[in-house]
């Protein structure tokens, strides 16, 4: 157990397929690391080093956390409570982060947080405001807000984005509705100027 205690790092979340080369009895190790408090349990075969601050233990970025579930870098974490940042009146709290990644589709608790994962082919490194625009737009018919609303407000909010990209992103990103609501109001917009 010495062993593996020497390879645990604190703030570092670990699988338990990373611990078992330096065990000859991974799970009663891990039990016993858990039981004094050396690792927190975050899911089915991953674990927490716990970095301690003097508030208490501070958990593990949600990025990190992700990263170790997925053994894998390339996925995007996005809250649909981003959504109220966009001046559309939108004030629904939801408790899921969503992760658009390229191999896990599901409903997880990790570290006592939601996620939801889906499944997407592409997706972009960073959450711009044209993207969050898109992307609200591909799932307002699963939000609890009022559709119509959304909708109605929409051609006055355009003059705050940049058309340009807002057009690459709806054609990269966005589902055939959304193209074709902000395909039209584009052409509008472009036809009004």
């Amino acid at each position: 157990m010495n062993q593996l205690n020497q390879h645990i790092k604190y703030g570092e979340v670990y699988r338990r397929s990373d611990l078992e080369y330096y065990s000859n009895s991974i799970d009663r190790h891990l039990a016993e690391l858990t039981s004094v408090g050396l690792l927190i349990k975050v899911s089915q075969g991953l674990y927490y080093a716990p970095r301690k601050s003097k508030f208490g233990v501070v958990p593990p970025s949600d990025s990190t956390l992700i990263e170790r579930f997925l053994k894998d870098e390339d996925f995007l974490l996005l809250s649909p409570n981003s959504y109220n940042n966009l001046g559309f009146g939108l004030t629904q709290l939801y408790n899921i982060t969503w992760v658009y990644n390229h191999k896990r589709k599901g409903k997880f608790e990790l570290n006592g947080k939601h996620f939801e994962f889906k499944l997407k082919t592409s997706f972009p490194n960073v959450v711009t405001k044209e993207f969050l625009l898109v992307d609200l737009l591909n799932h307002l018919e699963y939000l609890a807000e009022e559709q119509d609303s959304v909708i109605n407000k929409l051609p006055s909010k355009l003059k705050e984005y940049n058309l340009t990209e807002l057009m690459k992103i709806t054609q990269q990103f966005g589902s055939g509705k959304t193209k074709r609501i902000l395909k039209s109001l584009i052409r509008k917009n472009i036809s009004n100027e």
